[in-house]
């Protein structure tokens, strides 16, 4: 079982809106193209590999701080009443609890140490908050008590899905809008395991969690979930059909959910390039649009979700220059705003780690979108937006910080 130790972190503090234009979501009824990983669409305007980065001025009147945590952190997210925050620290093997609305900046008042194989990488709660998941980085997710782990019980681990039996490589991790299913992407297996979270919280974890595995592209990372539950989306670094040695497109898959739970081999619907290295995803509120950061095309992209379905050829309806190598995103401000993780992983010459913030409307609408950015520590990798809408938390990996982002005050 894990153990609670007590700690603390230093605080380093460092030093007119529109809705964006609808579009209409995919709705129950509509002709489905059968695509399948080996079956790739190129949407018309996607871009290739480069390192061109968009110019723009530095947002200097929005408030950001810096707190120094132990190790490195990697996923972050904050429970529905915005009283906490947990963050996976791979480098303690833990899980950083973090009280938070009480300054500007979330105060660590404790780690959960964590038996695992690998490290807690990317993290997501359940939907009724009752647990945390965590990918494990080996082949499954660590799941912890969230109610334990804010009192500072010594028996928050309540469990680790998988055993080896999926794959290798376990990055990132979504659950199904019931709390039933957990998919966790296998970066180093090419596909997504799927297990039944449920069955291991009634009737202890083992290997009979595992339901099957969805088949994508190589490297597959970011996950997420349609407002409406019914399509799973995964971004891979690469196409199956390319060498892994090739800088070349990689994919956005569609899946269905719901069939991803009892036959998760034929649960894909599409599947389309997405740009060099897309790694992370994420829906509009009201699903119609799919954000995707294309990591070595630094580039923000926006696929119409209706069209993904029926016309995935046209489905690339924005496309937005930012920084170096962007990774994480986040929408703010009821969604008219995005901010971008540009990391500068690979430190590029004449690079700099930035968040840079995206106009939704102004991208939708092909115009120029990117207003500028913010300072960021080394490697800002995810983030997560306070339930009140004005603090957004920044993981920064390679800093060791997380960073606190004033976006009621952005542009």
């Amino acid at each position: 079982m894990a153990a609670v130790s007590a700690c603390s972190a230093g605080t380093h503090p460092a030093a007119g809106r529109s809705p964006s234009r609808a579009v209409h979501g995919p709705a129950a009824g509509l002709r489905l193209v059968p695509t399948t990983p080996a079956r790739l669409i190129a949407p018309a305007g996607i871009p290739g590999c480069s390192t061109a980065t968009a110019p723009v001025p530095g947002l200097t009147s929005v408030p950001t701080a810096l707190e120094s945590v132990p190790g490195s952190p990697f996923g972050v997210v904050v429970t529905a009443d915005g009283r906490w925050s947990f963050v996976a620290l791979p480098g303690p093997v833990s899980i950083g609890v973090f009280r938070i609305g009480r300054s500007d900046l979330p105060a660590m008042v404790r780690q959960v140490y964590v038996d695992l194989a690998g490290q807690p990488l990317g993290e997501a709660l359940t939907h009724d908050g009752r647990y945390l998941l965590a990918a494990d980085d080996t082949d499954g997710a660590l799941v912890i008590s969230v109610g334990r782990a804010e009192s500072g019980q010594a028996d928050a681990q309540v469990g680790i899905l998988g055993n080896g039996a999926a794959g290798s490589g376990a990055i990132e991790v979504a659950v199904s809008p019931d709390d039933r299913f957990a998919f966790v992407s296998l970066e180093d297996s090419a596909s997504i395991a799927v297990y039944n979270l449920q069955r291991a919280l009634a009737k202890g974890f083992s290997a009979a969690d595992l339901v099957g595995v969805i088949p994508v592209g190589i490297a597959p990372v970011g996950l997420a979930v349609s407002p409406d539950g019914r399509w799973l989306y995964a971004t891979s670094e690469l196409a199956r059909a390319a060498p892994v040695s090739a800088r070349s497109q990689g994919t956005l898959t569609v899946i269905d959910l719901r069939r991803a739970e009892t036959d998760p081999a034929a649960s894909v619907v599409a599947t389309v390039d997405a740009g060099c290295s897309p790694v992370r995803v994420i829906t509009s509120a009201d699903g119609s649009v799919i954000w995707v950061t294309a990591r070595e095309s630094d580039r923000l992209l926006g696929f119409s979700a209706a069209r993904l379905l029926t016309d995935p050829a046209r489905s690339l309806i924005a496309s937005v220059e930012v920084g170096e190598a962007p990774v994480g995103l986040a929408l703010v401000d009821g969604g008219s705003r995005i901010v971008v993780a540009d990391s500068d992983r690979f430190s590029a010459s004449g690079a700099a780690a930035t968040l840079g913030v995206v106009d939704v409307a102004s991208a939708l609408a092909g115009r120029t979108a990117l207003l500028g950015y913010l300072p960021a520590g080394g490697f800002p990798r995810e983030m997560a937006l306070e339930p009140d809408g004005r603090t957004l938390l920044v993981a920064n990996f390679s800093s060791g910080q997380l960073e606190a982002v004033g976006v009621a005050d952005l542009p």
